[in-house]
């Protein structure tokens, strides 16, 4: 799924701050550390990060490829 732009509880924009959360956690860091230096620190807005799955690349295997003229 594509990351919501805010969090659905308070409104906070979260959508900016998910490819370095992303990216330090791949890196090795505690996922507590790189929430907090990234300032999200109500757990609200947390678990939008942390409860989010990347599924769209499994979806695009279902897109069509082709589109059928109707006469």
């Amino acid at each position: 799924m594509i990351i919501p732009v805010r969090c659905f509880t308070c409104g906070k924009v979260v959508a900016d701050k998910f490819e370095q959360f992303k990216r330090e956690v791949r890196q090795g860091e505690d996922p507590a550390v790189v929430l907090d230096n990234i300032g999200l620190t109500r757990y609200c807005c947390r678990r939008m990060l942390l409860a989010h799955i990347d599924i769209i690349d499994s979806f695009m295997a279902f897109a069509a490829t082709e589109t059928a003229e109707v006469k």
